[in-house]
């Protein structure tokens, strides 16, 4: 049997006809991938009312030169958890270096060098991540739920939220209003 490749490091796209309503048009910057599981990031949707001064108030930390940007619905899965997805410029605690485009940080060290201004150039926040078990992913992108998508920080880090499922196709090459659900149906 052949193992399946890696997909850490690519924006996981949902396809049109997404069964699951929670991830429709979903962006998700996976960020774990291996014989055990997936973990991704959404980067598609903001939570209502959440900003990063609230967390940061939440956290106790100043807020300093931290901006009062919106936090992303990083997935159903732990929404109270926070990550944030950034340049791998800046390493600190528990960084994970996902590829040469982008880390994932789950400690609050990072969001104290963000209010600092010593965090690094280009990051985003989010509540949350999505979750697959053992080959799990893998059946659902079988099942045409999800395209692997370049993982381009570009798309994180330059395009507004809701620009980026769109922008995503168009860097593929792919016109998201040709796309068509799984039932044929535009």
């Amino acid at each position: 049997m052949i193992e399946a490749q890696s997909l850490a490091g690519r924006l996981l796209l949902a396809m049109p006809g997404m069964p699951d309503p929670r991830f429709e048009e979903a962006v998700l910057a996976l960020c774990m991938h291996d014989k055990d599981g997936a973990l991704g990031i959404g980067v598609g949707q903001v939570l209502e009312g959440v900003t990063l001064h609230n967390l940061l108030d939440d956290l106790n930390i100043p807020t300093g030169m931290a901006p009062d940007c919106e936090v992303h619905h990083g997935g159903p899965v732990e929404p109270q958890r926070g990550f944030v997805l950034h340049s791998p410029d800046w390493k600190g605690e528990g960084t994970l270096l996902v590829s040469d485009q982008w880390s994932l940080t789950g400690s609050r060290d990072i969001l104290a060098a963000i209010a600092e201004g010593r965090g690094p150039a280009r990051w985003l926040v989010a509540l949350g991540y999505a979750g697959w078990g053992e080959a799990q992913l893998d059946a659902e992108m079988r099942q045409h739920g999800w395209y692997a998508a370049e993982g381009r920080g570009a798309i994180l880090f330059n395009h507004p939220v809701e620009a980026r499922w769109s922008a995503a196709w168009r860097a593929e090459g792919i016109d998201p209003a040709h796309l068509t659900n799984v039932t044929g149906q535009a």
